[in-house]
């Protein structure tokens, strides 16, 4: 099997797929482990229904699984958001909250958060994608996109875990498993 950029393959590939691969293949950096997340407050839905989330009020109660993603109904968000709805039990049952945030506005989220989220979890607006440079978390060529990161942060507020993948699959396998490390090693019983 070839290579996705040799130049056969390049030359079989409409030149808008090769473009989209491109766009979607570099990311910048994302926040380190170790490091302080940023706090933010913002507007997000669960069930349709809008509230102001803020994040310091949500590490008091435990983690939070903050996950970004490019947009709201495309076909690798749709199944990332299907899977962690699924997994919404396990994330509950390791004290955890799960937050997704794209660049698409409230109304989108709104029903996003009711269809895909399936009333599992909340998801963000981040319209001007304030949230998304805090975090580094948007792609290279489109900045304000948000690119396919996953954090886990503390209680504390320091950043645990990160995954970056376009590839939704291993978002939610990945952040449960640092969220049960997390809590074996700190002896967290829940």
């Amino acid at each position: 099997m070839r290579p996705f950029f040799s130049k056969a393959a390049v030359l079989a590939r409409p030149i808008s797929a090769v473009a989209a691969a491109l766009v979607c293949s570099v990311a910048f950096a994302s926040l380190p482990v170790g490091s302080p997340a940023p706090d933010f407050t913002t507007q997000a839905a669960l069930g349709g229904k809008v509230f102001s989330f803020s994040l310091a009020e949500a590490l008091r109660k435990g983690p939070v699984v903050l996950y970004f993603y490019p947009k709201s109904f495309t076909a690798g968000c749709t199944v990332e958001a299907h899977d962690f709805a699924e997994a919404a039990p396990r994330f509950h049952a390791l004290g955890a909250s799960v937050l997704g945030i794209s660049h698409d506005d409230i109304r989108t989220q709104q029903e996003f958060s009711v269809r895909e989220c399936r009333n599992k979890f909340p998801v963000a607006a981040d319209a001007d994608a304030a949230i998304i440079h805090q975090y580094d978390a948007g792609m290279a060529i489109l900045n304000d996109t948000a690119d396919r990161i996953s954090y886990v942060i503390a209680p504390d507020g320091k950043v645990l875990y990160v995954y970056s993948s376009l590839n939704p699959d291993h978002h939610v396998e990945n952040t449960l498993k640092a969220l049960a490390d997390w809590k074996r090693r700190a002896g967290v019983a829940r």
